[in-house]
């Protein structure tokens, strides 16, 4: 069943209970086996969806009147108070689980992109909101009388004396270490 699919389908004349003893065991099979192969764990919600409208249906017939032959079946537990029902939900929350984890991860994904820092480009002016080893800097104007450093990009592994590093995230690629020169009343 891990590589090959299979559809079952009862065909009758039913009457109520009856076709709700058909349907509870072709629901309860297919929440336990229905979910085996790699397109079956895509197929087996709609199919269980689709069972429902089927349901609909058998609720609608009515009574048996009269026996015929042999007397009607007995429907048995409903789905989910059989072992069966049990085990499946074990597939069924991690569906659910996967079905609210992603847009979950996409809302938490752009809330901490929200706190990345503005990227910095060399040339560029900026005022340091934070300390040295804590920075929190912000773009500015470099005829602003806000702006404490130029940005430019490392040359080597060092940046030149009096120079400060600039944490990496501040650069575009987020590794690219960038030089923070401080501007004296010369620069301005």
């Amino acid at each position: 069943m891990i590589v090959i699919m299979r559809s079952l389908r009862r065909q009758g004349v039913f009457c109520r209970p009856c076709g709700l003893a058909v349907f509870r065991d072709l629901q309860a099979n297919t929440l336990v086996a229905g979910w085996w192969g790699p397109l079956s764990a895509v197929v087996t919600p709609i199919v269980l969806l689709i069972n429902l409208g089927a349901l609909s249906r058998i609720r609608k017939l009515p009574e048996p009147v009269a026996f015929g032959p042999r007397p009607p079946l007995d429907p048995g537990r409903p789905v989910f108070r059989r072992p069966q029902g049990v085990v499946a939900l074990i597939p069924l929350a991690l569906l659910a689980l996967l079905v609210l984890a992603v847009p979950l991860l996409a809302i938490i994904g752009a809330a901490t992109d929200a706190g990345k820092p503005q990227p910095l480009t060399a040339g560029s002016c900026v005022h340091n909101d934070g300390t040295v080893t804590d920075q929190d800097l912000s773009a500015v104007p470099c005829d602003s009388s806000a702006a404490q450093y130029r940005v430019l990009y490392q040359s080597d592994d060092t940046c030149g004396p009096g120079d400060y590093l600039a944490d990496p995230g501040y650069s575009t690629d987020g590794v690219t270490v960038l030089c923070l020169r401080p501007l004296d009343a010369a620069d301005q």
